[in-house]
């Protein structure tokens, strides 16, 4: 590692992962035959998807994960140089690289996921350099490994670099990762897994006052996006785009969230963004191939026709607690 590194607008913890796409014309039955249409392999993961996305849209980035020492870990490789992503990739000698089946439903673009991850793929405390978090503008975590994205969390929180997650599901710890979180958009779940509380305009405002997040917020997939900022709720309305694989959009959300944030826009502007761009990550099939330009996301943003959101603003206005 040089003795300093550069400054990057943007680091990233979390996953990658080596995603075979295929195609189906309709989901299988249980016990049925289904001829696919096609299968490819494109490179995925959360955060890796997340800062390749923020690199193509000007923004420099720093990756830091884990890989096996397979084909699938070239891939990433590559992929990353590819991009001009500054990559930190820990290789575990013997050990297969995170992979992912992922069965595509054609005329919908909805899919459904097969994973495997061993565990020797995660990323411990103690393999993070400072370095790699403190030499940044901004620091974007999953969940997954929450232990080393705790401590990623704390030290970025020292040095006042501000804090993005992207938490899918309860893993073991993941509270003490929150606790270092500034801006917490999750999964439409994770909100009512963690408090019990199913009502996501009572959840939200739950999740802000425990953890003193900035913002928090969850993705609602084709009702947009809501969040909570301790004074309002911001809901954002979804982009209609003919879908052709879902794969990433989340990541890609993500991305444009921590992207928008660094131009210094306004929240309602940043949820805008985050859901044009995810949406066009729809029509292409893969976790990244779908990324579009600056200006084609702002085109979508003027032109484009949107689902109705899952909140209108009067009755998040009514129900805003006082």
């Amino acid at each position: 590692m040089p003795a300093e590194l550069p400054v990057v607008d943007v680091a990233g913890v979390g996953l990658n992962a080596t995603d075979t796409l295929i195609c189906l014309p309709h989901f299988p039955a249980f016990d049925s035959k289904v001829e696919f249409l096609s299968a490819e392999i494109h490179p995925g993961g959360q955060v890796a998807s997340a800062l390749i996305a923020c690199q193509q849209w000007g923004l420099s980035t720093r990756y830091i994960g884990k890989v096996g020492d397979d084909g699938a870990a070239e891939l990433q490789h590559r992929a990353f140089a590819r991009a001009g992503v500054e990559a930190h990739l820990i290789a575990v000698p013997g050990c297969a690289s995170q992979t992912a089946f992922i069965l595509v439903d054609q005329p919908t673009g909805e899919r459904t996921i097969l994973w495997q991850r061993d565990a020797r793929l995660t990323i411990r405390p103690e393999e993070l350099h400072r370095e790699w978090i403190l030499r940044s503008r901004a620091m974007h975590l999953d969940g997954h490994d929450t232990a080393a994205a705790a401590i990623a969390a704390r030290w970025a929180r020292q040095a006042g670099i501000p804090v993005f997650a992207d938490v899918d599901n309860v893993y073991p710890g993941v509270e003490a990762l929150l606790e270092n979180v500034d801006y917490l958009i999750a999964s439409r779940q994770f909100p009512a897994r963690l408090t019990g509380e199913t009502d996501l305009l009572r959840s939200l405002p739950a999740l802000h006052r425990r953890y003193g997040c900035r913002v928090v917020g969850v993705t609602l997939g084709r009702e947009g996006a809501l969040a909570w900022d301790g004074k309002h709720f911001h809901p954002a309305s979804a982009f209609r785009v003919d879908a052709v694989d879902t794969t990433g959009a989340g990541d890609i959300f993500h991305g444009a969230f921590v992207y928008a944030l660094l131009q210094g826009w306004p929240l309602d502007r940043q949820l805008e963004f985050s859901c044009a761009a995810a949406a066009l990550n729809c029509t292409a099939l893969g976790a990244r191939a779908g990324i579009k330009s600056l200006p084609e996301i702002e085109r979508l943003i003027r032109q484009g026709p949107r689902h109705p959101a899952a909140f209108d603003r009067a009755e998040l206005e009514r129900r805003t607690p006082a």
